[in-house]
């Protein structure tokens, strides 16, 4: 297996193995642990020590990890990569349950970020993500991750006979036809707790213990490399685990060094970073100004390593439509397996400047990753990510780059396979720089 297939297939198991933010820190955790990385708790004193290597979590949905460089902080900063541990879907809502006629029950959900609706339906599904149960101490409740990994629903689609205009294009109601099925009426299921019975079998807790839920719904079926040339990477979820995969295994394997660094998965750019796990919190500008305390370094000495850092804010980018060109701009026209892309926006969506996409460009060819360039149309607004909010609370050097993809927010979407590894080598170029 060559070195991009290998790449590939380890990001579709990670994926697999991730339906939830939830499951993608448990995994990023497991795999740093073995590694050699130490676990810190926030609410724990922390002892760091030079060329060590540790994490920490937040909400277990947002990860920050961090080598302490051999340097001294303040002259050598932190070489930081994020990105994000969650991506678009539907959330369940409390006492989910819906009777249809006393035949069908279904659950009420709501939808989480931007998905497109359409993608979804008639997929088989399931559900993950955290169950809170009852403890002794009412501030710390008992939590289990919970994986069904039986479909155990679909949302169905209307047919065509009833809905003779829908290859003309039909507006999806999300409270309408975006709830899911998941069983026929019957003498034995308790249809007001159906949800919770299946959820105290799963984690083998009494059901009266489950107090609260937070579960997203996930596609079951597992990605593939697709393509007569084995070029493609078909899967959910690669907006942004492809980011947070390459980020982990260019930080895990990276040399001991004089700059210190990080590695920070942050939770909810979805819905726009504003909550004490996303990239709107001090969560990564506090674990900073924590590490210089700790190493014992001055207040001013802490502002010289922030302003001393860079920030490679990694989240996926548009790739030249096949079949809607029109809708890229007519000269910037990233391409699939072209390279990581560059993105640029005049009106701060993204926090590339001219210094920051040069620092990009130098570091893809040191190592030999080809690069390119995104802009939108003049006439059309594009997204923004976690890295131009994650500006608001540290005024670091940083720039926006992602692998391109078609159909984002997607409930499968595409990438490309040399794209994996070309951005997995243009970050281990830039952990490994002094």
């Amino acid at each position: 297996m060559n070195t991009p297939i290998k790449h590939a297939q380890n990001l579709i198991d990670f994926i697999y193995q991730s339906p939830s933010p939830y499951h993608v820190v448990s995994n990023l955790k497991s795999i740093l642990k073995g590694k050699g990385f130490l676990e810190l708790k926030l609410t724990e004193k922390w002892d760091l020590k030079k060329g060590e290597k540790y994490y920490v979590t937040q909400n277990e949905t947002a990860l920050f990890a961090f080598v302490v460089g051999t340097g001294e902080i303040e002259e050598c900063g932190f070489k930081i990569v994020a990105a994000h541990s969650d991506s678009p879907s539907f959330k369940i809502k409390p006492s989910p349950e819906i009777a249809v006629d006393d035949k069908y029950i279904k659950f009420n959900t709501e939808t989480y970020g931007g998905p497109i609706l359409n993608t979804w339906l008639d997929r088989p599904l399931s559900v993950a993500g955290r169950v809170s149960v009852k403890s002794e101490n009412p501030l710390q409740p008992k939590t289990y991750l919970l994986h069904i990994k039986k479909p155990i629903l679909v949302i169905p689609n209307l047919p065509i006979h009833f809905n003779r205009t829908v290859n003309d294009g039909v507006a999806l109601n999300k409270q309408i036809d975006m709830l899911p099925v998941t069983a026929t009426v019957n003498e034995t299921i308790n249809k007001q707790l159906l949800l919770a019975t299946k959820i105290a079998e799963e984690i083998n807790v009494p059901v009266e213990d489950i107090l609260e839920v937070d579960l997203n719904l996930f596609d079951v079926a597992k990605g593939s490399i697709i393509g007569l040339n084995d070029e493609f990477i078909s899967s959910g979820k690669l907006d942004d685990l492809a980011m947070v995969h390459a980020g982990l295994v260019a930080f895990a394997d990276a040399p001991i060094c004089n700059s210190t660094n990080v590695l920070a998965i942050f939770d909810n750019e979805e819905v726009g970073s504003r909550s004490k796990q996303g990239a709107g919190s001090p969560i990564l500008k506090d674990i900073l100004i924590r590490i210089t305390s700790v190493l014992g370094k001055s207040e001013e000495d802490t502002q010289r390593a922030i302003y001393s850092s860079f920030m490679v804010s990694a989240d996926m980018a548009h790739a030249l439509h096949p079949n809607h060109p029109d809708k890229h701009d007519p000269v910037s026209r990233p391409i699939i397996n072209g390279g990581p892309v560059v993105k640029i926006e005049g009106n701060q969506k993204y926090t590339t400047d001219s210094n920051s996409s040069a620092v990009f460009e130098m570091i893809c060819k040191k190592a030999n990753v080809p690069y390119q360039k995104f802009v939108n149309r003049s006439d059309m607004v594009g997204g923004g990510t976690l890295g131009n909010v994650s500006a608001g609370q540290l005024a670091i050097r940083s720039v926006d780059v992602g692998n391109p993809m078609w159909a984002m927010h997607s409930v499968c979407e595409t990438s490309g396979v040399e794209d994996h590894t070309y951005m997995i080598n243009a970050l281990s170029s830039f952990y490994k720089l002094n």
